[in-house]
């Protein structure tokens, strides 16, 4: 039996800005629910989001996740080229890359850039 991540959470100090940026720039579909809260779903993984003005009550990981404290790596599509180029095209700055990284199916290519809040991202390339 092999488990896989299914959901993890992030936080954001902006709902707006934060949801603008992960729909445009990472393509993610919004999920809206009830509560007010919002998720963030890539296909069958998806990004709970924490924010202002949400009581999500005690089940949160100590200390809590705070905006800007998230390290996430997504799998791009196509080429380590065109994920520099989207994501200049979105007016979002590249930190480093196109480097070579190991990631969770092996060797890639990786790009690194942040989201509003100042947490880390990463697109990695497989091809």
């Amino acid at each position: 039996m092999a488990v896989r991540i299914d959901h993890c959470v992030i936080a954001v100090s902006d709902w707006e800005r934060s949801t603008a940026f992960y729909r445009e720039v990472l393509g993610a579909e919004v999920v809206e629910h009830p509560d007010g809260r919002v998720a963030f779903r890539f296909g069958d993984q998806q990004l709970n989001v924490h924010g202002p003005g949400l009581d999500v009550g005690s089940l949160v990981a100590r200390p809590p996740v705070v905006p800007g404290g998230s390290d996430l790596c997504f799998t791009w599509p196509g080429t380590a080229g065109e994920a520099v180029a989207h994501l200049r095209a979105h007016g979002v700055a590249v930190e480093e890359g196109p480097v070579p990284r190991h990631g969770g199916r092996g060797r890639g290519t990786s790009v690194y850039f942040r989201d509003p809040d100042g947490s880390l991202l990463e697109f990695i390339t497989y091809v």
